[in-house]
């Protein structure tokens, strides 16, 4: 029977990469370890085990979609685990990283690129993994009010006059064009560069025949032959550097594309569940240092996320006004009410007037969105590989391979069991016989299918980005 910090040891992604090259998890190796772990953790005597560590200090970016950490401190959860839970909200997602690596930090609220690029190396090089997939959806491109102008004449209208969504990049055409002519650059915002945002904001612009331009081992900017220049802005900032014409748009998290609409700055003209329909956003990453030296802790504070996501979700989001109030108080979000629940309570605002019904644009429990799937490590990965983050061609077998040293679905389902066997969650709300890979879907804007299994096939469907050997040099794409 293994020990619970057998599940937190697993080697480097070359290691796992050298080892099993050309090799996929085989499903039913991990469906017997992960039921072995998860009936072993169940046990009484496991589930009395002490925690290694029972004061923790998580950080967070003051967004949305941190509430399932609100919610398990606000209600209880992490107190029910033996935790005592310090959150604290973090400058931007550099520090935030940093603070964990060192250990000022056990844990925190992290952009799902950011466990994968620190453990490839890519910026700080550092071990991260993560057991617990924060929300879906949630995030949305704003452009100004000068800038929607412009676009505004190429946007379909219904019957009734209001824009046709989704609204495709295309139509940012003319506005590029013309600030070109007077000698100026359409310039975009972004929160970091292996966030969801910067990734989502390029795979909009490309689906629209727009290059959001490259990044290389000598120019890390992004923004090798791009017709659209993306730096980054913190998000509580943007809305600010919007007004100050510093940026012609951005993506960003909630509330703060709602905040441009409340000020009458700007006009979110796509949200992210239209670019990817339930695509996976924040997670909780934690040191692979922690996990093995806190396995009991580990498990513990995965279990209390995990009923706060269930508490967000549940009864058809019956709670998210209550989670509305615990948000907007200053040391969470410290946004105004009204800004947080117009997106977060099922409904999204894009221009000035033109509410709409969107119950998914946050999700937190429903759809396993709490299960660290290995095909979404992958997609990240592939868009690193795509816009030059990652500067050479990989074999299917190393995405794969590193995806798994940093999603955990492992210690996610030890968790998951002791809930059910607590009577805290019932069985059917996890996945318990995946493989760790979503089914292939298109439902994006651009309507390419992408499979996790197969990375590089889906990279070079992309009409934009790197292909096959290709690589960044100087200014110029080359090799094939």
């Amino acid at each position: 029977m293994p020990n619970s910090s057998d599940l937190t040891r697993r080697p480097d992604p070359e290691q796992a990469f050298a080892s099993k090259r050309g090799a996929v998890l085989d499903r039913r190796a991990f469906l017997a370890a992960g039921t072995a772990a998860a009936l072993a953790l169940t046990s009484s005597r496991a589930r009395a085990a002490k925690l290694e560590k029972d004061e923790l200090k998580f950080g967070f970016i003051k967004l949305t979609d941190m509430a399932p950490l609100a919610v398990a401190k606000e209600n209880g959860y992490f107190e029910d685990e033996g935790l005592i839970v310090t959150l604290e909200a973090q400058a931007n997602w550099k520090v935030l990283l940093d603070r964990v690596i060192t250990g000022e930090l056990d844990g925190a609220h992290m952009l799902a690129g950011q466990p994968l690029a620190a453990t490839i190396g890519f910026g700080t090089k550092a071990h991260i993994i993560t057991p617990f997939s924060m929300d879906l959806n949630g995030n949305a491109i704003t452009v100004s009010n000068e800038i929607w102008e412009l676009m505004k004449p190429q946007v379909a209208k219904d019957a009734s006059g209001k824009p046709v969504h989704p609204i495709k990049a295309e139509t940012l055409r003319p506005a590029i064009e013309k600030l070109k002519a007077s000698g100026k650059s359409f310039k975009m915002g972004m929160v970091f560069p292996v966030s969801t945002h910067n990734y989502e904001l390029r795979y909009w612009l490309a689906s629209g025949g727009i290059n959001p331009g490259y990044y290389s081992a000598d120019d890390t900017s992004g923004t090798i032959a791009a017709e659209a220049l993306l730096s980054v802005t913190p998000p509580p900032q943007m809305p600010a550097t919007l007004e100050a014409g510093t940026i012609n748009g951005y993506c960003v998290g909630e509330p703060w594309n709602q905040a441009a609409v409340f000020k009458g700055i700007g006009v979110p003209v796509i949200t992210d569940y239209e670019i990817w329909k339930d695509n996976p956003e924040k997670v909780f990453g934690i040191t692979a240092a922690f996990a093995e030296k806190n396995p009991n802790t580990t498990l513990a504070l995965t279990k209390a996320l995990i009923r706060a996501a269930m508490w967000l979700d549940e009864n058809n989001n019956a709670n998210r006004a209550k989670a509305v109030e615990m948000l907007s108080k200053p040391e969470y979000v410290g946004a105004d009410k009204a800004v947080i629940a117009n997106s977060m309570t099922g409904t999204f605002e894009y221009e000035k007037g033109d509410k709409r019904q969107i119950p998914d644009f946050n999700v937190f429990f429903r759809y396993f969105a709490t299960y660290p799937y290995y095909s979404d490590a992958v997609w990240y990965l592939t868009q690193m590989r795509r816009w030059g983050q990652i500067a050479e061609a990989r074999e299917d077998a190393w995405y794969h391979a590193t995806a798994k040293s940093v999603y955990r679905p492992d210690i996610y389902l030890a968790a998951a069991q002791q809930l059910v066997a607590d009577g805290k969650a019932k069985k059917e709300d996890f996945p318990w016989q995946t493989d760790g890979f979503r089914a292939p879907t298109a439902e994006f804007i651009d309507g390419v299918t992408y499979d996790g299994r197969q990375p590089n096939a889906y990279i070079d469907s992309l009409k934009v980005g790197l292909k096959g050997k290709q690589k960044i040099e100087g200014n110029k794409i080359i090799g094939g």
